[in-house]
């Protein structure tokens, strides 16, 4: 069967994004154990036109086993290596503009547009752990905020500086007339660099630019600087809550359009009622609570000793902390505070942090449709995570349940477009 021609004009509707695969190698493993999962479900994913691959990143070694991040690979490394084997899927990394620096990121995501074609975009986050291992202590969210503004401005600024008529192709390769470059002389309170940057014009120009965080100076600088802004919301009146506080800011900040919004949807998916109940109680089942009680107090700020406290009784008000005095996501914080306020028991609340905060939804792939489109249409949804791919538990509910039912009520795209990641997600063209 041959592919539908790709065309520029189509409805607006849900971008979907998943989990990027690792090339992670374990002892016993071939050679091309971990390349040939890896690749399998690229392709899987582009195949079944999945918008884009994401990848977290989060900077120490979760010794406790609090997030399960451990054995994570670093996030452009994996992405330029499925970009060899993909061709539309775009590539969003997260990186930190709190432990790296923005000459050396501009470069490595510029060049990660090159090597894909011009798939290439950055999540911009400011990094609540991971300072044992670049020689400090945490700076304040304000502190970090400011930093990362600064860190995205001078990119933007750097990329803004290769003409697109500065490279030419020729017998021998890509020409770069260096004289067209400029310099961007940036003095400000975190950097000072002078520029150029000194690899070709990209792609697109710029990668797209996704920003995530949710205390207050971090929403004000998605609504400001990001194309795309991720947020955990784990239910409708506060995802419209929180995109009612961000549109506004935005409109305050002269955009209109933009940012789009995204959530991560951690969905159980059964063949039916039944089925879904079994999968949830087995799912409650294999939670260690005593290892629960560490990630719910993680989900709190960390400070928190709930080791002696019942499973079936809601946790005590003055347990609580105050959220404007945490140092470390801040946002994370409140969504648990208020799940306690609800009158959550400890072991509910134990549940819900399985979910780290993000929209979970279990049921059948027709309910579950019914969630995403009420997100859609109320206008608080433009891009979602979906997770199942390379799970042998969910996999197939996903690709022949999920998915197709979305795509029956015309809220998925079915192929993909010319004109690089950006044109894929719909974003409007850069000024």
């Amino acid at each position: 069967m041959s592919e539908k021609p790709m065309t520029l004009e189509r409805p607006a509707r849900l971008k979907t994004l998943v989990g990027a695969p690792t090339f992670t190698h374990a002892p016993g493993d071939t050679p091309g154990t971990a390349i040939d999962r890896a690749t399998r479900i690229a392709k899987q994913a582009e195949a079944l036109k999945v918008t884009g691959f994401f990848t977290a990143d989060v900077l120490h070694a979760d010794l406790a086993g609090v997030t399960g991040n451990t054995g994570t690979q670093e996030p452009l490394i994996t992405l330029a290596a499925l970009s060899q084997h993909t061709s539309h899927i775009g590539l969003v990394a997260t990186l930190s503009t709190t432990f790296a620096d923005p000459y050396n990121i501009a470069r490595l995501v510029g060049t990660l547009d090159h090597v894909s074609g011009g798939r290439a975009a950055w999540n911009a986050v400011t990094s609540s752990v991971g300072e044992e291992n670049f020689g400090g202590d945490l700076p304040t969210p304000e502190e970090r905020y400011d930093r990362a503004r600064e860190f995205i401005e001078v990119i933007n600024a750097l990329y803004d500086g290769l003409p697109a008529d500065a490279s030419k192709r020729g017998p021998r390769g890509v020409n770069v007339d260096q004289r067209r470059l400029k310099r961007i002389s940036h003095t400000g309170r975190h950097f000072r660099i002078a520029g150029p940057l000194n690899i070709a014009p990209l792609p697109q120009r710029r990668p797209v630019q996704w920003q995530a965080g949710q205390s207050e100076p971090g929403v004000r600088l998605g609504a400001e600087l990001a194309e795309v802004v991720y947020t955990s919301q784990p239910t409708l009146p506060q995802a419209i809550e929180f995109a009612t506080r961000l549109r506004a800011l935005a409109r305050d900040a002269g955009r209109q359009g933009l940012p789009f919004i995204m959530n991560s949807l951690h969905s159980l998916i059964g063949e039916d009622e039944a089925d879904v109940a079994r999968r949830q109680r087995e799912k409650h089942e294999k939670i260690d609570y005593d290892g629960g009680r560490l990630k719910l107090a993680d989900m709190l700020g960390g400070d928190l000793d709930l080791s002696d406290l019942p499973l079936d009784r809601p946790l005590p008000e003055n347990l609580l902390p105050d959220v404007n005095a945490v140092n470390r996501r801040r946002g994370r914080v409140d969504i648990f505070v208020r799940f306690a306020r609800q009158g959550l028991t400890l072991r509910e609340l134990i549940q819900q942090a399985q979910e780290t905060g993000h929209w979970n939804v279990a049921g059948t792939p027709e309910q579950i449709a019914d969630a995403v489109k009420e997100r859609f249409d109320a206008g608080v949804l433009n891009v979602m995570t979906l997770h199942g791919l390379g799970n042998p538990d969910q996999e197939d509910l996903l690709v022949n349940g999920l998915i197709p039912e979305l795509r029956k009520r015309n809220l998925l795209d079915d192929d993909y477009v010319e004109g690089g990641f950006r044109a894929n997600l719909g974003l409007p063209a850069l000024g």
